[in-house]
């Protein structure tokens, strides 16, 4: 298993930065469920982390807080849910850290404008057909 989970090309974090804490996970399920400490939950801290740069920090601080905890209970292995809160967390992480295109406005095509003076032509076609005829 690697040394870090890695978010990004720009962004990985150090296990040692992750909190693990496991617990019964309840509900039913009979014997295995009152034995086995199976429900993850895994904490990130924000502020803390010494992988973030500043940017990153103050990105993840606005969208998501200052702490990241994830559950994951879903299944009857703590081996899987291990698995599932990482994955939780890197997507976490990745979604939070996108940083959208700025949008360039465009101008419309000239076919764009023949196309609605066209509709507004043939509309108005279509409200004067059903006008009365005027009577002589």
């Amino acid at each position: 298993m690697p040394e870090e989970l890695r978010v990004s090309r720009s962004c990985t974090i150090p296990f040692d930065e992750l909190e693990w804490r496991f617990t019964g996970s309840g509900g039913p399920g009979g014997q295995h469920a009152n034995t086995a400490n199976t429900k993850v939950e895994l904490r990130f801290d924000v502020l803390k982390s010494e992988s973030l740069g500043p940017r990153q920090r103050a990105r993840l601080l606005d969208r998501l807080g200052p702490v990241l905890r994830i559950v994951a209970n879903d299944e009857r292995s703590q081996l899987r849910n291990r698995e599932l809160a990482l994955h939780r967390l890197k997507e976490r992480l990745a979604d939070a850290l996108h940083v959208d295109a700025p949008r360039r406005p465009t101008r419309p095509t000239k076919a764009s404008k023949a196309e609605r003076v066209e509709e507004k032509r043939h509309r108005g076609e279509i409200k004067r057909l059903r006008r009365a005829a005027p009577e002589d």
